[in-house]
């Protein structure tokens, strides 16, 4: 006896992806790549912002710091709130004034003062010569009806009884390179380092 053996067909099925699988598949991709990009150049440029910000904060409080250091090995202090930049005589302000002018460790006269242009600058000589050297980088603008140096204990007085003491109030705005303007407020207190005589 013969068997007859049917033969069947095997169809050959093609099992890869079809043309729109993969254009789904690689916009997906692309959309997840844009946002990557857009998240890595936003703290990028977030990170230039802080770094810009960092280095003209620095400058501001290297600016302080001389003050400070300045005021406390100095004295005689006169605060500058009659708009006279060359006054040398002893002085209190409580309300605040627009400078200070003072006697420094090496005895010549200084003066701090806030200039209407919104820069900090110094002279190393009462400004007598009018001989400023601006302190502040063009970045920072203070604000000279929000800043002041107030002066407290600086006549010697019989009744004084107050070690001489300066408070120093910065306000204003810091421009960075993108123009975006960021407001600051910085506040110190110093104490002559000397002993007062009326003491």
């Amino acid at each position: 006896m013969i068997k007859k053996y049917k033969l069947k067909k095997f169809r050959r099925i093609n099992t890869g992806y079809t043309i729109i699988e993969t254009m789904i598949a690689i916009s997906l991709f692309l959309v997840v790549v844009m946002f990557g990009m857009g998240s890595l150049l936003n703290s990028s440029l977030i990170h230039k912002k802080s770094q810009d910000m960092r280095s003209i904060m620095d400058s501001l409080s290297f600016v302080m710091e001389d003050i400070s250091r300045n005021l406390r090995t100095g004295y005689d202090y006169h605060c500058i709130d009659d708009g006279n930049l060359t006054a040398i005589s002893l002085h209190n302000c409580t309300t605040g004034g627009s400078g200070i002018s003072f006697k420094s460790s090496f005895g010549n006269q200084l003066v701090y003062a806030i200039f209407p242009d919104g820069s900090i600058q110094k002279s190393s000589d009462a400004g007598t010569d009018g001989t400023f050297i601006t302190l502040t980088t063009p970045e920072i603008k203070i604000d000279s009806v929000s800043s002041s140096f107030s002066v407290f204990g600086a006549l010697k007085q019989p009744d004084d009884f107050e070690q001489p003491f300066v408070t120093i109030r910065l306000s204003g705005t810091i421009t960075s390179e993108n123009n975006v303007v960021t407001p600051f407020s910085l506040q110190t207190s110093v104490s002559e380092r000397l002993i007062d005589n009326s003491l």
